[in-house]
């Protein structure tokens, strides 16, 4: 790619892999966009990462460097997912063929969130999103993976989208906030439980 513009978009539309010619609010656009937003989310959350000291002990200091370099993996997954997206053929192929889709695999998802699991306290209550800058990014990256998975779940009415597309998203969602709360722990912050609202105005009585 020798320059960034090409000026072939000017008029609205873009070019699907295979070279159909889509609007820029075709659903397949708009999927493989919000994948995007995921990913771009990812990487502030590698790169806060980058920036922060590492925590004091040397388990969690491992631990940190293991979820930053996940992470990246999970990135480049990302990338593999929007290209199927933005790939009609290939993904009207695989939702046929009920095939699973090299890379996107969940299992892989669950075993990382069983190992970062193991070593937290239990959840009592919901917590509210934040912590240090980044969990609080991969907080936001939890939110935008649900929406994707929204969004895939609603397009699959309409269009060819293979279902290892949505169980990936399904099980990503779980291990950002798993990831989140994983980082927190190893920097000793806290997480803050959320409270419900009491008319009486006493509202850290309520669960």
């Amino acid at each position: 790619m020798t320059r960034i513009y090409t000026r072939t978009g000017d008029d609205g539309e873009t070019s699907l892999i295979g070279g159909r010619r889509a609007p820029k609010a075709d659903v397949r656009v708009d999927l493989y966009g919000e994948v995007d937003e995921l990913n771009s989310h990812l990487g502030l959350a590698v790169a806060l990462l980058g920036a922060a000291p590492p925590p004091a002990a040397a388990g969690d200091a491992d631990a940190v460097r293991e979820l930053r370099d996940e992470l990246s993996t999970i990135q480049s997954r990302l990338f593999d997912l929007g290209a199927l997206l933005a790939d009609p053929e290939r993904s009207e192929q695989l939702a046929r063929e009920g095939a699973p889709v090299p890379g996107l695999d969940e299992a892989v998802l669950e075993r990382a969130i069983d190992r970062l699991e193991s070593g937290l306290a239990p959840l009592r209550r919901f917590i509210l999103p934040g912590g240090v800058p980044a969990a609080a990014a991969l907080h936001v990256a939890r939110t935008v993976c649900r929406r994707s998975e929204r969004r895939t779940v609603a397009a699959a009415r309409d269009i060819a989208v293979p279902a290892a597309v949505i169980r990936y998203l399904n099980r990503l969602s779980d291990y950002l906030f798993v990831a989140a709360r994983r980082l927190d722990a190893a920097y000793g912050a806290a997480q803050t439980e959320w409270t419900a609202y009491a008319p009486d105005g006493d509202d850290a009585a309520r669960p």
